[in-house]
């Protein structure tokens, strides 16, 4: 391979990049975004449930009883439901995540371009400056930086990069400007690295995720070695034929797999991310639209957040009129030329060519507050009044000053001019603030400027109780007590950021941060739920699972709206698939220790699944439903299926009772094992609908007249015989017992001090 020595301002010409990815000196494609359209197909038909199905669906035609194949129709559609709704997401997120993709500013053929990461080659010129991230191994050519290498080495401070230093893959500017020359790619580097890096793969805190694992393999536990035992059972019964005995336990087996429950969630998901797609909100994650709606702690950054992150100079407050303050401020700009918003402030206002010639620079940190550059006509230093001179306050202003930051002009003998800066409040900041106190989220700003800036810029944003502290000055290590009791935190240095976050945590808080810079890094990781401005920097972006495509803070309430309809609806359905679960559970090991047939068929249970399981969850799974999340998901779950199955397992047991006493047929107990299956399905769905609006009540209806029709009018189909008028009574009679059992053991559940609400 044969290296060129770069220029700095000419760069590769296209002969040799092309070059360079011919021989394959290229970077490597870091992260796949979504899963490809192959591995959403495969993904989809070889799961564990869809598995589990075709084997019995093999069962049933090997005794050829194919009618009870109907069972079939169900997978399929939730399978061909998944892929085409998986797609479509997939296609959304891709159109998304290429807005907010990487990419990095190259000179070749003498031109700055921007370039995705990916198409980087072996000693292309880059230029980083605060704020970008370093996406390949690169040599400093020209500047100075701070970088954050804590991605890499897990070291949090920063560290100075100068001319001859490397810049390592997945650490951060965090100050300055440099050119630098691309050293290594693809393998050779931290490259492939980057995005997971950056990303920062911490364990997913989603409730319904875990509960849904536990369910998963639990019943993969159970269902096999039930199914062979169950088999033999049934198998042993006089008079019983080995398609009776396959039939029977295909049935039993069918009704404890949820096999539309792990579709629904992953549909509901997937919908709230094109949903939030229309308000230009990417989700990283499927999960943490979940996460983001159980938040009970906000943690704003204010710049870029709270306000548009754009400054502008106010005026002028000259200290010493020796100085010409504006020659050396647009001196000082033109050195510089930061990517903060205090410097492009002053570069905005001031910006002419000037003589003085310079010797030296320190770019701006926020560890250090400060930036500075040395003449030849002296040093003069630019910061924060509070860290440079403690005598300078606002006190000596005579106008009003409520929206104005202070920054301060010397150097090393004395005070040139105070620099007031206006930092306007977004137009969505105070309703959005409004609304998350409203829903009960406690709301904290955590920012890096001085307590008078903060608390007047809260006062205007109707902030009630104001409580601020200085963590500048703050020498203990009792975060977990500060955090609860302040709810503005200035002058915090990006360690400090993170440690309150994880205070928040510690004392049993679900945090969400949201931020744009780099000093905001730390805390966005640590976060439950991270949310980051498209405007902001790279790395913030990054490390986020939330970004805000238009860096529109009111996105806010879509988000948690959008989370509470996914939990509390998954939650409700969840009630459905797991009632079914339950009560086929249980009775199939019952049907162990019981010389009777199995009283349902796989084609019945079809019917019933499909007109009191699958069609009302789905249905209800899309509505609006914003109410505020309460509890822990399993419980409510369990809270609201127990009834439903329990009171399914008493009727099948009294059927089985009142046959055994009065010799009643195989056909009739089906028959009325399935209809007061039903019945008690449609009680609890009544209860789940309760209140009723148009859409909940079209649906009732019609599922019910739906199931009356395949009852009479389809009768022969699903195996369904007429009764006669003593067995109808009976059946009306337990149907009544049923509402009263249902609702006391509802009762039960909801006072049982194992499955409660807190």
């Amino acid at each position: 391979m044969i290296r060129y020595n770069s220029k700095v301002n000419e760069g590769l010409s296209l002969e040799q990049v092309n070059y360079r990815i011919k021989n394959g000196d290229v970077n490597e494609n870091c992260e796949v975004k979504t899963k490809s359209i192959h591995e959403i197909i495969l993904f989809q038909i070889f799961t564990l449930f869809n598995i589990l199905n075709f084997v019995l669906a093999l069962c049933i035609l090997y005794v050829k009883s194919y009618k009870n194949l109907l069972f079939l129709g169900v997978v399929f559609c939730n399978t061909l439901i998944g892929i085409i709704q998986e797609i479509r997401s997939k296609i959304v997120v891709d159109k998304l995540s290429l807005i907010s993709s990487t990419k990095a500013l190259l000179v070749r053929d003498s031109k700055e371009l921007l370039v995705d990461i990916e198409k980087i080659v072996l000693d292309d010129i880059i230029k980083y400056k605060r704020g970008n991230q370093i996406v390949a191994d690169s040599k400093i050519l020209e500047g100075t930086v701070e970088v954050n290498e804590s991605l890499i080495s897990g070291e949090e401070n920063t560290i100075t990069k100068k001319i001859g230093d490397m810049l390592y893959s997945g650490s951060f500017v965090v100050s300055g400007e440099c050119i630098s020359r691309v050293e290594n790619v693809g393998k050779n580097n931290y490259a492939s690295k980057i995005t997971k890096e950056a990303k920062y793969m911490k364990k997913i805190n989603s409730e319904i995720m875990i509960t849904l694992s536990k369910v998963i393999k639990v019943m993969s536990i159970i269902i096999v070695p039930l199914g062979i035992i169950l088999f033999l059972r049934q198998n042993a019964i006089v008079g019983n034929t080995l398609t009776d005995a396959v039939v029977n336990t295909v049935a039993g087996v069918l009704g404890m797999i949820p096999e539309g429950l792990i579709l629904l969630t992953s549909t509901v998901l997937a919908v709230s991310v094109v949903r939030l797609s229309k308000h230009k909100v990417l989700a990283r994650q499927l999960y943490c639209i979940e996460t983001l709606a159980r938040v009970d702690t906000i943690c704003l950054d204010k710049t870029g957040t709270l306000t548009e992150g754009t400054m502008e100079v106010f005026d002028i407050v000259p200290l010493n009129k020796n100085y010409d303050y504006e020659s050396i401020l647009s001196a000082f700009y033109n050195e510089l030329k930061d990517d903060n918003e205090t410097i492009s402030a002053i570069g905005r206002k001031f910006n002419k060519k000037t003589s003085f010639k310079c010797i030296e620079k320190e770019h701006f940190s926020s560890e250090k507050k400060y930036s500075s550059v040395t003449f030849k006509e002296g040093k003069y230093i630019l910061g924060a009044p509070d860290i440079l001179d403690k005598s300078i306050t606002m006190k000596n202003l005579t106008y009003k000053y409520s929206d104005y930051r202070l920054v301060l002009l010397k150097n090393e003998k004395e005070n040139i001019a105070l620099i007031l800066l206006n930092d306007k409040i977004r137009n969505s900041a105070k309703s959005t603030l409004e609304y998350l106190r409203h829903e009960n989220v406690d709301i904290k700003i955590i920012s890096g400027d001085s307590e008078k800036v903060i608390t007047r810029i809260a006062k205007r944003l109707d902030f009630k109780d104001i409580k601020c502290i200085d963590m500048s000055q703050n020498k203990t290590n009792k975060d977990n007590k500060i955090v609860e009791n302040y709810n503005i935190f200035c002058r915090v240095n990006p360690n400090q950021k993170k440690n309150l976050i994880k205070a928040l945590k510690s004392n049993g808080h679900t945090v969400a941060m949201t931020g744009d810079g780099v000093n905001d890094v730390l805390a966005l990781k640590e976060a439950d739920c991270s949310i980051a401005m498209s405007s902001g920097s790279d790395a913030a972006r990054n490390v986020s699972e939330i970004v805000l495509l238009n860096s529109d803070f009111s996105a806010i309430p879509k988000i948690v709206e959008e989370g509470r309809r996914t939990i509390n609806n998954i939650e409700r359905s969840a009630s459905l698939f797991l009632t079914k679960t339950i009560y086929a559970t249980i009775l199939a090991f019952i049907f162990l220790f019981i010389p009777m047939n199995y009283p349902f068929e796989p084609i019945q249970l079809s019917l019933i699944s499909s007109i009191t399981i699958g069609i009302p969850a789905f249905i209800l799974a899309l509505e609006p439903n914003y109410d505020e999340v309460k509890g822990n998901f399993l419980t409510n779950v369990l809270r609201k299926s127990i009834p439903g199955g329990l009171t399914i397992v008493i009727n099948v047991i009294s059927v089985m009772v009142i046959a055994k006493l009065f010799g009643i047929d195989q056909d009739k107990i089906s028959t009325m094992a399935v209809i007061l299956s039903a019945m008690t399905g449609f009680i609890l769905l009544f209860k789940i609908c309760y209140k009723f609006n148009t859409l909940r009540t079209i649906m009732f209806i019609s599922l019910l007249s739906i199931f009356i029709v395949c009852v009479i009018g389809l009768h022969s189909i699903f195996e369904i015989v007429f009764l006669e008028p003593i067995l109808l009574i009976y059946i009306i009679i337990v149907f009544i017992l049923d509402i009263a059992l249902f609702n006391f053991l509802s009762n039960m559940c909801d006072n049982s001090l194992f499955i409660n609400r807190k």
